[in-house]
């Protein structure tokens, strides 16, 4: 018998609580664990002390029956909740129907069906197309391609505590050395840094901390040489850091009067995340290019680059596309999360959640100064720790606190350039009672920390 044999239900048939009947890892996950040493490199390290083999709802069980509260989703791609029926029902009708084609030999209608709803759904109102990819790291990739080609520049301009993948280009746009770029170089040329909007450190005004950009990127790089500026609307890795008011409409602004591609990587904050169905909205900002992953296949591999017909255009025949890319069961995947996005009030969930989030993190931050910073949109909320007295990044706490709400049986994941922040990523099919449940938890680690 395989260990598929004894696994239960997921999704939302899934008991929604939290239990723990062994110390983490049990012994069954300890035993797989110790094979994924001998199996898998070192360099693939993983969070949390578990072996998976179910999850839904709010909830994740391991092989030795302990169940955990998810406030993670798989790092914000299982947004609809694990499981969801729509989404395996569209598996299952899609993967008995045919599994592959290759988009590039024999086109499908779900391809093109995902790019209408991007087109659509994206924000401008103007023409768009929409290309499909697998990941979030190969979609930025692309996205630059584009960006070279339609205005034969080669420069790029990233910003400070970005991320944007571990491929080659994308480990020279991503701004943190450990444990992403460290030892991997060279990397590719013709990328620049920027400084970022950071309301908590820099104490900027939107307009102040865009000028301060803008004088970098023309003195150290020049509009002439650039093809593209790309920025996460609001920081993932980096540290959930949300911009000042102003900073990103004048970055777009200051794009489009000088000819330069901007590119807005949503992939950790698309598909309701933060409050709205893309995180530029908030920031009253229409991109060219729009990158998108993460949330869009509700765990299936599929990745996106939607922007004006035009840019997107630019590409000879050939020039993009990828055995993979536009999966048909991903697609039959992302048409039912997507609506499950629209037609089932995921994105006022993810107004509630964040709401709760906000009120019981600020509560916290009122009665311990080591939390200097509550911030994010939505179900993407972070907590800053730090030195009260110096406002030093304090990454020591943030991990111990990150390991007791674990060891409680609480998935929390750990952010930031200096790894003191921790953030918030619950599916948005968790319950009130469950999400309270597991900031209680996070309160008694950090009051025992």
């Amino acid at each position: 018998m395989s260990l598929l044999d004894t696994l239960p239900a997921g999704g939302p048939t899934l008991a929604q609580e939290r239990r723990l009947v062994t110390p983490l890892p049990g012994p069954r996950s300890a035993e797989i664990l110790a094979r994924k040493a001998d199996a898998v490199p070192a360099g693939v390290a993983h969070t949390v002390p578990i072996a998976a083999v179910a999850a839904g709802g709010g909830i994740v069980v391991d092989a030795d029956g302990n169940s955990l509260i998810d406030l993670g989703s798989g790092i914000a791609v299982t947004s609809v909740g694990n499981a969801h029926p729509k989404v395996a029902a569209a598996v299952a009708a899609q993967a008995a129907q045919f599994t592959h084609t290759c988009f590039m030999i024999s086109p499908y209608e779900s391809y093109i069906e995902v790019a209408e709803a991007l087109n659509r759904l994206t924000p401008g109102d103007f023409a768009k197309k929409t290309a499909l990819f697998n990941s979030g790291a190969e979609a930025v990739e692309n996205a630059i391609k584009i960006a070279r080609k339609h205005t034969g520049r080669q420069a790029v301009v990233a910003f400070e505590h970005g991320y944007h993948g571990r491929t080659n280009l994308t480990m020279a746009l991503t701004a943190k050395a450990m444990p992403y770029k460290s030892g991997f170089g060279p990397f590719a040329p013709e990328v620049y840094r920027a400084p970022l909007s950071y309301p908590f450190r820099d104490g900027l005004s939107g307009a102040d901390a865009a000028t301060r950009a803008i004088t970098q990127i023309e003195k150290q790089v020049g509009a002439d040489n650039l093809a593209a500026v790309i920025i996460e609307p609001i920081q993932g890795e980096g540290g959930f850091i949300v911009p000042a008011d102003g900073f990103l409409p004048a970055i777009a602004q200051w794009c489009r009067a000088n000819g330069v591609v901007f590119i807005a990587d949503e992939v950790q904050t698309g598909f309701a995340r933060t409050g709205t169905m893309f995180a530029s909205e908030q920031f009253d900002i229409e991109p060219d290019l729009v990158t998108t992953a993460k949330g869009i296949a509700a765990g299936l591999p599929l990745a996106a680059v939607t922007g004006r017909a035009e840019i997107m255009d630019a590409a000879h025949a050939g020039g993009l596309g990828g055995t993979y890319g536009g999966n048909p069961i991903a697609c039959a995947a992302a048409l039912a999360a997507i609506d499950v996005f629209e037609n089932d009030g995921m994105v006022e969930r993810a107004q509630q959640i964040g709401a709760l989030l906000r009120e019981r993190l600020n509560a916290l931050a009122a009665a311990d100064s080591r939390i200097g910073d509550v911030r994010g949109r939505g179900a993407m909320t972070a907590i800053e720790f730090v030195e009260p007295a110096t406002k030093a990044p304090d990454a020591a706490l943030a991990g111990a606190v990150a390991k007791a709400c674990i060891a409680e049986g609480v998935i929390v994941l750990t952010c930031g350039t200096f790894g003191n922040v921790i953030r918030f990523l619950p599916p948005l099919s968790i319950g009130d009672e469950l999400l309270n449940e597991g900031l209680d938890v996070l309160a008694g680690a950090l009051a025992a920390a």
